[in-house]
């Protein structure tokens, strides 16, 4: 774990404006800045950028968050790799590594400069290699398409990448992947005479190569080994490149192969990706989903597609979502996607993506056909073979939905479906309405409170905390940021700071939501805000000695103890004298 302490510190140290400002271009707005929503398609600007609250949002799609926040939505990354971008900006060390990871660590470093240097010297290498351009012409491929991917040439020599590498019995060229030792201990390139391509991790690192055969041989397509850099069940080819058109889509393709990608992007089909000579598995579909909720899976129609499609379904169904979908395209006619969008263009393309077999569909037909449910054998197979899958399905609705399919080829009921596979059924819920103290009320003064500490967090020690009412949500927010703030644990910086500070926590909602209208508004005068705040913390008071009598009024009844008579009567003095010190105040000039 990072130590939250770190966090505060690491986001008083950076600009959330610079840090926006390298993937999304900003224009003064007043106090603020302004851009088109890097989350949502829009003509108009509706993404704003406070530098003085460190807080980005979206009065379109409702994104917002800390500097941390827009890196983690931006780019996919994930908490910790994106408080570790950040720190390295800054030059902070990020304490939560071990010595181990840390020489880990740096020995990444140096393999990534080298991966660096090999990606150059394939790009410089295609510019002399007519060979594999006039390849990437016939390939209907452009310059600048090639150039977006960085594609390259290694040429057709044992030792070509002793050019850059001195130092060619270096150790680290081998964990790379670049070259190999034969048994007699002699070196050679891994890739040699292939179109290259470079693959990228989700901050834009070289971290392994995909090599494309020009002539004939074998195999047609060579991948970068394992390494302490590369694992290819967790990486996908063009993710980098495709983040933007994913975002705008709301959509992204997986394809087969690196040419597909590139194919594809040439004709103005950018949401794509590609597996990298492995099956799917959990990691790329979780990295799937946090890129957009539609994956569509692209395979090829024959035998090793259905396998592949069936093999992308299985291993999809315990990272689903009821707000996600994942849908199989097979392509028709035998063609690649490159092939057919080559051949019939980018609408005929995006109108089978457009309609592609939703999962639930293609499982249930699947099983259908391999189990011809026409008879009671046939029947009890299907359900054999449905319940491990429905078993594994994580999204309780889109389960049932598909239970209840299995369930009328089988003839049987819903609940025979559930009770036989052990799934638990869905809660019919009754819809209560919880106690009012575990929400939070707009009406209350602890929330006007809150509304001000967010503009003022250091205001929050000043507060009565003995007055605030701590069962309700905002008044338990109030005293943990004076808390924290007492502590040394929550320095100045604005609402990115506090947000960072309650991620994760149930009241990050909370705070999100009155956060959002604050980020568009310039900076209110402190001397103003300082007087509302007065106005609540008085009526906080009034309310508590209100309170106060009220209780003991009632207590009256059944008698008073000699105490609780003086404290009763003190309490409607110092109200008393309040009324007219108020009622002085409003009428004076």
């Amino acid at each position: 774990m990072i130590p939250n302490s770190f966090i505060q510190d690491l986001l008083a140290r950076i600009d959330i404006v610079d840090v926006v400002e390298r993937h999304v271009p900003l224009r003064k707005a007043g106090a603020n800045y302004s851009a088109c929503c890097p989350f949502h398609s829009e003509k108009s600007p509706s993404f704003t950028v406070s530098p003085a609250k460190q807080f980005y949002h979206c009065f379109g799609c409702g994104a917002h968050g800390s500097a941390i926040g827009f890196l983690m939505q931006h780019t996919g990354i994930g908490f910790i790799e994106a408080v570790e971008e950040l720190a390295t900006k800054v030059g902070m060390q990020v304490p939560h590594e071990h010595r181990a990871d840390r020489a880990a660590g740096a020995s990444r470093a140096p393999l990534s400069e080298i991966m660096a240097q090999a990606a150059h010297f394939y790009k410089e290498q295609l510019k002399a290699a007519p060979k594999a351009i006039d390849y990437l012409k016939q390939r209907g491929l452009t310059g600048e398409i090639a150039a977006r991917y960085g594609l390259g040439y290694a040429p057709g020599e044992w030792q070509g990448l002793q050019r850059i590498f001195q130092d060619y019995d270096h150790p680290d060229l081998a964990e790379c992947g670049l070259v190999i030792a034969n048994d007699q201990g002699r070196r050679y390139d891994r890739f040699r005479d292939r179109i290259m391509f470079p693959i990228l991790d989700q901050r834009g690192n070289v971290i392994g190569f995909g090599g494309r055969v020009i002539d004939q041989g074998e195999p047609k397509y060579l991948n970068s080994p394992e390494t302490p850099l590369f694992e290819k069940g967790r990486e996908l080819y063009g993710l980098s490149q495709a983040r933007k058109a994913v975002h705008d889509n709301g959509s992204i393709i997986v394809v087969e192969g690196y040419m597909d990608v590139v194919g594809l992007a040439q004709l103005g089909v950018e949401n794509v990706v590609a597996s990298l000579g492995t099956a799917t598995t959990g990691m790329h579909i979780q990295k799937l989903f946090k890129q957009a909720n539609r994956v569509v899976f692209c395979f090829d129609r024959d035998k090793a597609g259905d396998k592949a499609a069936w093999r992308a379904m299985d291993v999809s169904l315990e990272y689903l979502a009821d707000d996600k979908t994942l849908e199989i395209l097979q392509m028709p006619g035998g063609q690649d996607p490159d092939e057919f969008i080559r051949e019939h263009g980018k609408p005929a393309f995006l109108h089978h993506a457009d309609h592609a077999t939703k999962l639930s569909e293609f499982m249930v037909r699947t099983l259908e056909n391999r189990t011809n449910p026409t008879s009671a054998e046939g029947r009890a197979q299907l359900v054999h073979e449905a319940k491990p899958l429905l078993q594994k399905i994580s999204a309780p609705i889109l389960r049932t939905q598909i239970a209840q399919a299995i369930a009328r080829l089988a003839q049987l009921s819903l609940a025979d479906i559930e009770a036989e596979c052990g799934l638990k059924p869905l809660q019919r819920r009754r819809f209560a309405t919880p106690a009012s103290r575990h929400r939070p009320t707009p009406s209350s003064i602890e929330y006007k409170l809150l509304e001000i500490v967010l503009h003022r967090p250091e205001w929050a020690a000043r507060l009565p905390l003995e007055l605030i009412d701590a069962r309700r949500p905002e008044g338990e927010v109030i005293v943990q940021i004076a808390d924290a703030i007492t502590h040394g644990e929550l320095p100045a910086g604005g609402l990115g700071v506090i947000l960072e500070f309650f991620r994760n926590t149930p009241f990050e909602p909370l705070i999100a939501a009155i956060a959002a209208p604050l980020a568009g508004q310039n900076e209110i005068d402190p001397s103003a805000l300082e007087g509302v705040l007065n106005d609540a913390v008085e009526r906080l008071r009034e309310t508590a000695l209100s309170q106060e009598i009220e209780q003991l009024t009632l207590r009256a009844k059944h008698g008073l103890t000699s105490e609780e008579k003086r404290r009763l009567t003190e309490l409607l003095t110092k109200k008393q004298l309040a009324a007219r010190a108020k009622q002085a105040k409003n009428t004076s000039p």
